[in-house]
């Protein structure tokens, strides 16, 4: 997607959904979350082992096959994700599918770089606010794909979300007195409230 100055289209510029397409994806990803611990066993808390999880981030399958299992993940799924947190590869692959700088997402959950890249490094989780955010990232991601492939617009053909999201939390939002989205992504409620301006961008009723 281009990266001219001019303010970036939106989704909801892409043409009518059908109704009620992505209603059912917010209601899953109505909080943050990224791996299941479905067997209770190895790994520890802040080890990877692909056999103690169901819901996993794999490298070699990218950001959008995750958001698509995260997106599917049922209530439960998504609470087991949330207290385990997220592998730390993931933050530095979703800088790299959403363009945004490797500091700056770092930055967004509000851990040190040296930190970031040592477990994205050792296969180490990143848990708490900083695990949140990251799935928080996630989760819109999802939204915003669901909306861009519901539409019938022939612009949506070829629509990257993953880079409109990157830029779009970043931008300051009147609804949110000026905050940026991103600066939110850290708690359940904060995703819960980009969740909604995102809504209110595919109904047309966001500004």
């Amino acid at each position: 997607m281009s990266r001219a100055a001019a303010k970036p289209r939106t989704p909801a510029k892409l043409g009518r959904r059908t109704k009620g397409a992505s209603s059912t994806i917010r209601e899953r990803l109505n909080s943050p979350t990224a791996f299941v611990n479905v067997s209770g066993k190895g790994g520890g808390r802040g080890s990877y082992t692909s056999n103690t999880f169901k819901i996993v981030y794999q490298p070699k399958k990218g950001v959008d096959e995750y958001v698509r299992q995260v997106a599917s993940a049922t209530p439960m799924q998504i609470v087991e994700i949330e207290r385990f947190g997220v592998i730390g590869s993931l933050i530095k692959d979703l800088s790299k599918r959403m363009e945004i700088p490797s500091l700056r997402i770092f930055a967004i959950p509000g851990i040190p770089k040296a930190t970031a890249e040592m477990k994205a490094a050792g296969g180490k989780m990143v848990a708490g606010g900083a695990g949140q955010a990251a799935i928080g990232m996630v989760k819109l991601l999802g939204i915003a794909q669901e909306i861009v492939a519901n539409s019938t617009a022939t612009e949506a053909k070829g629509f990257d979300a993953a880079k409109w999201l990157g830029q779009w939390i970043e931008r300051p939002q009147p609804s949110l007195g000026g905050r940026k989205p991103a600066d939110l992504l850290d708690t359940p409620t904060g995703v819960e409230v980009g969740a909604r301006l995102l809504g209110s961008i595919e109904s047309g009723a966001y500004q």
